[in-house]
C-alpha cells in the first residue's frame, strides 16, 4: 500500500492542507492519505489550539473521505515532534507500506535541516506541493535529498493558519478558508478567539 504522510501542526486545518494532500494522492496514485498533527513541532512555537483540538478539527475534515485517515502518534507521545522518530515506528510498525511525506515548498527548502534527514530519505519519499510565492528548486538541494523528492501540482490557494489565526482574533469570517466541519467545531469551541456559538 502507499501511504502519504501529511504532517502539520493544523491549527487550524484549512483548505490548503486539504488539496495539497488530495494533489499529492492523485499526482502519485496514493492508496490512502494520513493526516498526522504534531504535538509541538521543532520548528514553531506551542499551538495556539490544544493538541485534543487540532486533532478533532482534523477528524472533521477527513470524515466520509475514505481514502483520508489519521494518525495521532505524536498527539499522544507528546514532547518535539520529530518526524524520523514517528517514520522510524511506521516502518516497524508497517514494513510492507511504502510511505510518502508530504510537505509544502517552504519545507522542501528546509529539509537539509530536518533532524535525521539522512536517515529520513532512506526510510521513505517526500512528496513536494507548490504554493503560491515559492517556487520548489529542487537544484538548491543536496543530492541525497533532490532524489528523493517528487512534485506535486495543487490549484494555488494563498492561506496560511497564521493569518486564519489573525482573522478570526479580528473578529473576522474564516469561513470557506477551512472545511466546513471545522469551521463549525471552531466556533462551536470558541477557540482563535470567535465567540462560541449557542446551541440551536
Amino acid at each position: 500500500m502507499k501511504v502519504g504522510i501529511m504532517g502539520g501542526t493544523f491549527d487550524p486545518l484549512h483548505i490548503g492542507h486539504m488539496l495539497a494532500a488530495e494533489a499529492a494522492r492523485d499526482s502519485y496514485s496514493l492508496d490512502e492519505v494520513w493526516f498526522m498533527p504534531s504535538h509541538i513541532p521543532p520548528h514553531k512555537h506551542e499551538a495556539g489550539a490544544s493538541g485534543a483540538d487540532r486533532l478533532a478539527m482534523v477528524k472533521c475534515a477527513v470524515e466520509g473521505n475514505e481514502a483520508f485517515g489519521i494518525l495521532d502518534w505524536e498527539i499522544v507521545r507528546g514532547g518535539v515532534s520529530y518526524t524520523i522518530e514517528t517514520v522510524r515506528s511506521l516502518r516497524q510498525e508497517y514494513p510492507q507500506h511504502e510511505f510518502y511525506f508530504i510537505v509544502g515548498a517552504d519545507m522542501v527548502e528546509y529539509l537539509p535541516k530536518w533532524h535525521g534527514i539522512r536517515e529520513l530519505v532512506e526510510l521513505l519519499t517526500f512528496i513536494g506541493v507548490g504554493r503560491p510565492g515559492t517556487p520548489l528548486d529542487l537544484a538548491a538541494l543536496p543530492d541525497f535529498i533532490s532524489g528523493k523528492v517528487l512534485l506535486a501540482d495543487m490549484p494555488q490557494v494563498d492561506i496560511s493558519s497564521t493569518a486564519l489565526r489573525s482573522r478570526a482574533a479580528s473578529g473576522l469570517s474564516i469561513r470557506y478558508m477551512v472545511p466546513e466541519q471545522v469551521y463549525e467545531y471552531v466556533q462551536r469551541s470558541g477557540l482563535y478567539g470567535l465567540q462560541p456559538r449557542s446551541a440551536d
